[in-house]
């Protein structure tokens, strides 16, 4: 029981569990856990994102991955004792989130936490994300800011959060209040789950953890104001294109029957609409408009049960 103690620093972590049901669940030994951190240009805040760590879970392993940084990230965490992986170039929040998940697995990571380095996220809400890990009622446990405290968030960005977390939670079939939260923690199964965006990750982990059958939970945690601009997301807008072009993705990946099903339709639809349209013409008016508009009407219906039959063979390719 020392050691769990000791690990988890003066029993946070026990202390909300208990010391014998956390010892339990850990199989009488401490896991070995990974706080990952991606870090761009974080000079000014890095030292305290790790020094933060290090006071509630002082034996765990840090592993900073460095996105190509022209300032002193790099050499502030290496002489704050973190493990840092870099590229040479700055590479995307998608990117580096796959470097951080194969060196921290490389580690023998059995639980990571994945925490920003701008300071907005605490490190004191490390242990609640844990606790559902630890009680393996969770495999991926999200930390909302929704249903936590947000301190300063702009009102376009809060908007787009929700807006996001609806779509998620449509695609995943399970209401999900904070998708794009970069404060998270999951086992190894989940962090071997492949994310192929080249622009972010958050979302696409989380649709693929619920198909593959992952208990997904939500814990509220503060949201602190960030005193600079973010290096990570330059521009909203941009970001929100290219994110949302990445939940279609999954989503016809996952779903290709009500994807393409969805886009048929939506052509047969329009040839059925022209059709009548058509039809009433020639009922009301005795003529037709112009073959091109017959002609049309038709595309739009062939098109549609084409793209239809390309959702059944996908999804019968995907079974």
């Amino acid at each position: 029981m020392q050691r769990l103690e000791t690990y988890l620093n003066d029993s946070l972590l026990v202390s909300l569990m208990g010391g014998e049901k956390a010892e339990k669940f850990m199989g009488g030994k401490n896991p070995r856990i990974v706080v990952t951190i991606p870090a761009f240009n974080e000079e000014k805040t890095i030292g305290n994102a790790i020094i933060g760590i290090r006071e509630i879970l002082p034996q765990a392993i840090i592993l900073v991955a460095d996105d190509g940084s022209k300032d002193n990230t790099r050499k502030i965490a290496l002489g704050l004792g973190a493990k840092v992986v870099s590229h040479p170039t700055n590479k995307g929040l998608g990117e580096t989130f796959r470097t951080e998940m194969k060196e921290a697995l490389r580690l023998g990571a059995e639980i990571i936490v994945h925490i920003d380095a701008d300071g907005q996220y605490l490190a004191k809400d490390i242990p609640s994300l844990l606790r559902p890990i630890i009680e393996k009622k969770a495999d991926l446990v999200l930390g909302s800011r929704f249903t936590g405290h947000i301190e300063s968030m702009p009102l376009v960005k809060r908007f787009g959060n929700k807006a996001f977390s609806m779509v998620v939670s449509g695609i995943a079939g399970k209401k999900i209040t904070d998708s794009q939260t970069g404060f998270r923690a999951f086992t190894a199964e989940a962090a071997r789950l492949p994310v192929y965006s080249l622009h972010t990750y958050t979302q696409e982990q989380i649709i693929r953890a619920v198909k593959q059958k992952l208990k997904i939970a939500e814990v509220p945690v503060h949201f602190a104001r960030r005193k600079d601009k973010s290096r990570l997301i330059s521009n909203p807008f941009s970001y929100a294109g290219r994110a949302g072009m990445n939940i279609l993705r999954i989503y016809r990946d996952y779903e290709p029957l009500k994807f393409f099903g969805a886009v048929g339709m939506f052509f047969i639809g329009l040839g059925i609409v022209l059709g009548a349209w058509i039809v009433y013409s020639v009922l009301t008016a005795g003529n037709v408009g112009g073959i091109p508009r017959v002609i049309l009407s038709a595309l739009f219906i062939m098109t549609g049960i084409q793209i239809t039959l390309f959702g059944f063979l996908a999804d019968m390719l995907k079974r």
